[in-house]
């Protein structure tokens, strides 16, 4: 049995750390791949639907992707976080969990594309923006549960905590 480590939840099941992001994730990747072939398929009404649900999921994501990248410079000063760990899982979330939030990602993107590209120059082209769903979910289980190796401590950086500067060379404690 493995440790129940927060940074290294290893999911395999519901209960896991961070699991709930993980659902909400692959729930809005369903619903939306749903409405995009259901209006695909049948236009009129659930072209609306599909539409209002694009626009959600965007709107969501936009928000969700501006707290997780505020939650993440908050632990930078900390950890040392890449895009790709942050926003792609790459080596920050262990695999099962990195395959369901980019695997997502890659659904809503392909699935909006193909969605898209049945009725051109139609309002399902909204369905484009629609991954940033993903995008910013994976973005906020990694700034949340992700694990980051540790910041290496660098005197040149830390100024101001004694009133002086630690530049190199410099003798003057005032400069």
């Amino acid at each position: 049995m493995k440790e129940s480590d927060p940074r290294d939840p290893g999911i395999t099941s519901d209960t896991a750390v961070g699991g709930g992001i993980v659902m909400l994730t692959l729930f809005g990747t369903a619903v939306f791949v749903l409405a995009g072939v259901l209006a695909a398929i049948f236009m009129g009404g659930f072209m609306v639907v599909y539409v209002a649900i694009s626009l959600l999921e965007f709107a969501f994501g936009m928000l969700v992707f501006a707290l997780a990248f505020l939650r993440a410079v908050d632990r930078s000063r900390g950890e040392t976080i890449g895009v790709g760990g942050l926003f792609f899982g790459a080596g920050s979330a262990p695999r099962p969990v990195r395959i369901r939030l980019v695997g997502a990602l890659v659904v809503q993107t392909v699935a909006s594309i193909i969605i898209a590209s049945t009725h051109p120059y139609t309002a399902l082209a909204f369905g484009v923006v629609a991954p940033l769903w993903a995008l910013g979910l994976t973005g906020l289980w990694a700034a949340a549960y992700g694990s980051f190796p540790e910041r290496e401590f660098d005197p040149r950086l830390d100024r101001g905590r004694s009133g002086q500067s630690k530049r190199p060379g410099s003798t003057d404690p005032k400069e």
